[in-house]
């Protein structure tokens, strides 16, 4: 990474610990900022706007929540935040370096390197144990997590060697966020995690997330439909039509127990 171009960030001091929402929008350093970011599709002659000129930050062990419905552009900024897609044009940077113009090794390393993924199925391979599941991801690089530490955050330290047959839905997520999280990735990005799950076993999944966050200061962007979740955030960026329709700061943080929909 070391070979992308430094832009000027405007930002404070590093964050220290857990901060309230106000304190961390007011202090903390901006790890993602986008400046009227566009993402248009095109097929043909037909064109796709699925972004339309957004601009935000977003704080070192920020939790944020993105809600909008289908068709927002939700997933489309999660994917460019992950390196997963580039912006059309715009300017999205992550700790000064330049996402919309990185070469894909670049993307690629930065993937492999500073992200973890969350998606809405688990894609766990069937023929591995949840523990050589989490192995996948700690074999890859340097200073992760062992595969039990990892399966113990979310709290399945007694489900290490059972198959993904063996595993309910929820636990079966929970496997995916031990494996995301294993190598230690400074942001989190989770793509409706709880869409294909019941209430209590969603409640479970999201206390997993909500634990990486609190006790390892992850960067965390979660992308829902269901506004009951954004109750557990830190700010709520709402979006509608590719465009941000508001960005607000959750007064009073719920936790999952809390939850009800």
């Amino acid at each position: 990474m070391s070979g992308w171009a430094i832009l000027p960030v405007d930002g404070a001091a590093h964050a220290r610990g857990r901060r309230t929402a106000t304190e961390i929008r007011v202090t903390a350093e901006p790890v993602f900022v986008a400046r009227e970011l566009r993402k248009i599709y095109r097929a043909g002659e037909v064109e796709v706007h699925a972004l339309r000129g957004v601009s935000f930050e977003i704080c070192r062990s920020e939790f944020v929540v993105l809600l909008g419905p289908s068709g927002s552009g939700k997933s489309t900024l999660l994917n460019i935040l992950g390196g997963l897609d580039t912006a059309s044009s715009g300017e999205v940077r992550w700790r000064n370096h330049d996402l919309v113009h990185a070469t894909e090794q670049e993307l690629t390393r930065y993937r492999r390197e500073h992200v973890g993924f969350v998606f809405q199925f688990y894609n766990l391979i069937p023929s591995l144990t949840a523990r050589e599941n989490v192995e996948l991801v700690t074999d890859l690089v340097p200073r992760a997590m062992r595969p039990e530490e990892a399966l113990g955050l979310v709290g399945l330290e007694g489900r290490l060697d059972h198959f993904p047959a063996q595993l309910s839905g929820g636990e079966q997520q929970r496997v995916a966020i031990a494996r995301a999280i294993a190598k230690r990735p400074e942001c989190l990005l989770c793509d409706e995690p709880t869409g294909a799950l019941d209430i209590d076993t969603g409640r479970l999944v999201l206390e997993a997330i909500g634990r990486v966050n609190r006790e390892l200061g992850t960067t965390t962007l979660v992308i829902t439909h269901n506004a009951v979740i954004s109750r557990m955030a830190d700010r709520i960026m709402r979006l509608a039509d590719g465009r941000i329709a508001e960005i607000s700061v959750n007064p009073e943080k719920l936790a999952p127990a809390e939850l009800h929909w």
